[in-house]
C-alpha cells in the first residue's frame, strides 16, 4: 500500500528532474532575454510569441523524457502490475502543461505535441511492468 501512495510523487519528482535538466539545456543553446525571468509573465510571453523553433521543441523534447521516466518509475516503484500510478502522473503533468500552454502564447503545434507527448507515460509504465 505505502509503495502505491509513493509511487506517484516519485513518478512526479522524477518527471521534474528531467524537464528541468532538458529545459536548462536548451537555455543553454537558446538563452532568454536578459529581463525575462520566470517571475515576469510578460516578458516570458513576449520571450515564448518570438522564440525560435528549437527553443520551443527543447521543451517538448523535456516533456517527453519526463512522460517516459515518470511512467517507468512510477510503475517501477508502485510494483504492482497495473498503470495507474503512471496514469495518474500523466495526467497531474497534463493539467499542468495545458495551464502554462494557456498562460503563454504558444503555436498549435506546440498544444498537439505538448499535449499527446504525456501519453509515453504509458510506454515507460509497460517498459516498467517488463522488466523485473
Amino acid at each position: 500500500m505505502l509503495r502505491r501512495i509513493l509511487a506517484v510523487p516519485a513518478g512526479l519528482i522524477a518527471g521534474i528532474v528531467c524537464i528541468t535538466m532538458i529545459e536548462k539545456i536548451g537555455h543553454q543553446m537558446y538563452p532568454p532575454p536578459a529581463g525575462a525571468g520566470s517571475n515576469d509573465m510578460v516578458a516570458m510571453k513576449e520571450y515564448v510569441a518570438h522564440a525560435p523553433f528549437m527553443a520551443l521543441f527543447f521543451v517538448i523534447i523535456a516533456y517527453a523524457v519526463a512522460a517516459f521516466v515518470s511512467g517507468f518509475t512510477a510503475s517501477k516503484v508502485a510494483n504492482n502490475g497495473k498503470h495507474t500510478s503512471a496514469v495518474v502522473c500523466g495526467i497531474i503533468f497534463l493539467c499542468i502543461t495545458i495551464y502554462m500552454m494557456f498562460s503563454l502564447p504558444t503555436p498549435i503545434w506546440f498544444w498537439v505535441l505538448g499535449i499527446g507527448v504525456w501519453g509515453l507515460v504509458l510506454m515507460g509504465s509497460k517498459l516498467a511492468l517488463k522488466t523485473k
